[in-house]
């Protein structure tokens, strides 16, 4: 990963008049001049990493650049691996949907809610539908009754023009 090259800036590159310097055992050698701390990373045959270019004046160290650039690739790494990622499915209905019909689209919501994928339902009225918006209400209701063995609702339905949406996320 180059790009930890861009912010962590070494040896010359470091331009401040005083640093705050750590040494190659991790100790502190206090605040000193630039030259005189990249002279010291020379005698050790190390370089001068800049750790916290925030501070005041800015915290250097002394160490081994490439295994530096490596541990934090292994912490950038690890932190990814321990991310959850969700992804959010979608079920679209209508409400004169066939007893078939439904079960499928049943079947492959529980699907995804095994799977910990958030399912979002719509139910679309068309037309003269919209006068019977308890057809599709009885169809939510059972959507949801019949889900909660594998997932639990995250947003409660709520009519958005002809549609009514819910979400539904994993247990």
């Amino acid at each position: 990963m180059v790009r930890i090259n861009k912010f962590i800036r070494v040896n010359e590159k470091i331009r401040v008049p005083q640093i705050r310097l750590i040494g190659p055992e991790g100790n502190q050698l206090g605040i000193m001049a630039t030259s005189r701390a990249l002279e010291m990373a020379n005698q050790y045959e190390l370089d001068l990493v800049e750790v916290a270019p925030a501070a005041t004046p800015p915290v250097c160290r002394i160490i081994d650049f490439s295994k530096f650039k490596y541990d934090q690739e292994k912490k950038e790494r690890e932190a990814k691996k321990h991310q959850k990622l969700t992804h959010l499915k979608e079920i679209r209905i209508k409400p004169n949907i066939d007893e078939h019909d439904y079960q499928t689209k049943l079947k492959q919501t529980l699907t995804f809610l095994n799977k910990k994928d958030k399912v979002k339902i719509n139910l679309f009225f068309r037309g003269r539908q919209m006068e019977h918006m308890d057809l599709g209400r009885k169809i939510l209701d059972k959507f949801i009754a019949d889900t909660q063995s594998a997932g639990h609702l995250e947003k409660d339905p709520v009519l958005e023009g002809r549609v009514i949406s819910l979400v539904i996320g994993p247990k």
